[in-house]
């Protein structure tokens, strides 16, 4: 079976001004690297409507809920931007973007659990990985992830699912939102000290968070993988795996200090993607979080695209 590719125009309205680094080309460069590289002949396109907010509902508070959607209809109907965090604002698409985003993640979820694909990447925006139960931060409104997850074993019914997190910056809102919750094993490695300031010390059981100094490289970053992911997620057993894919800690992007290159992203991605082989009948949904390098974001998308489609 194919791989599912998720790509709602809705995510490239969505516009933080110039200079912003987590701007609509990012999608756009992603397009054309698949077109100009001949791999989007090689996926499968899917259409995803807007979120149900009772999904949404499923990871942040309904009163934050109600709160951001009021907030940023507002701003869509005034056509102006609005600040929401000192480097996270809306303009008028932002509502529809980010329940687009959303909604694409779990539709995913729905396309894999129902055997129509083998996995899926979602290529959105705004990213999820900062935003809590109750605050949008980070570039980030709703948690993509981390509804999706609960998506599945809320809605879908699976027991256990796992997230793999390796942007360069802590996903303290996705973290925020499943500490405690024993259906999920989340496991990340991110760059500290670097924003958002977090994750050195777990917030839960179920958390294996791995801090990594700036200029760590990829050598060093497979140890990690290799001694700390890959051990918990066999003992896990996952029924299905969520990727919080940020390609920020690629040598080339400005917004942090680690050195992991094309084909450190290949060689992780095909490690979970046997770990879901072996425990997940290969049940896979990815989601783009940071990468704003995007020359870097583009080539990075591609191998991890080639390795979930085995190509």
């Amino acid at each position: 079976m194919p791989t599912a590719y998720f790509n709602p125009p809705e995510c490239r309205r969505h516009d933080m001004g110039d200079g912003h680094p987590e701007c609509p080309a990012r999608l756009a460069a992603i397009d054309d690297w698949l077109i100009a590289s001949g791999l989007d002949h090689a996926l499968e396109h899917f259409d995803a409507g807007p979120v149900d907010l009772k999904d949404v509902e499923l990871a942040h508070t309904h009163g934050y809920v109600a709160e951001i959607g009021a907030r940023l209809r507002e701003c869509a109907a005034t056509g102006g931007r609005c600040a929401v965090d000192p480097d996270t604002s809306a303009n008028a698409h932002t509502w529809a973007a980010a329940l687009a985003a959303a909604g694409a993640a779990v539709r995913a979820t729905d396309v894999v659990i129902d055997g129509r694909a083998d996995n899926a990447f979602c290529a959105v925006r705004p990213p999820g990985h900062h935003a809590t139960r109750d605050q949008s931060m980070g570039f980030c409104f709703f948690n993509n992830v981390a509804i999706a997850a609960r998506h599945a074993l809320d809605v879908r019914g699976l027991k256990r699912v796992a997230i793999v997190d390796f942007d360069v910056h802590h996903g303290n809102g996705t973290e925020d939102i499943i500490a405690g919750d024993e259906r999920v094993l989340m496991v990340s490695l991110f760059q500290d000290p670097l924003y958002p300031y977090s994750g050195a010390v777990p917030k839960g059981t179920n958390m294996v968070n791995v801090p990594i100094p700036p200029y760590t490289r990829g050598g060093d970053v497979r140890e990690i993988v290799e001694a700390m992911w890959l051990p918990a997620l066999e003992r896990f057993k996952p029924q299905m795996i969520f990727i919080s894919a940020g390609f920020d800690a690629h040598r080339d992007d400005d917004l942090g200090q680690l050195g992991l290159v094309e084909a450190d992203y290949e060689w992780i991605t095909l490690k979970v993607k046997a770990i879901a082989e072996r425990h997940a009948q290969g049940r896979i949904v990815s989601v783009l979080e940071g990468g704003y390098n995007l020359h870097a974001l583009s080539r990075s998308v591609g191998v991890h695209l080639r390795a979930l489609a085995d190509l």
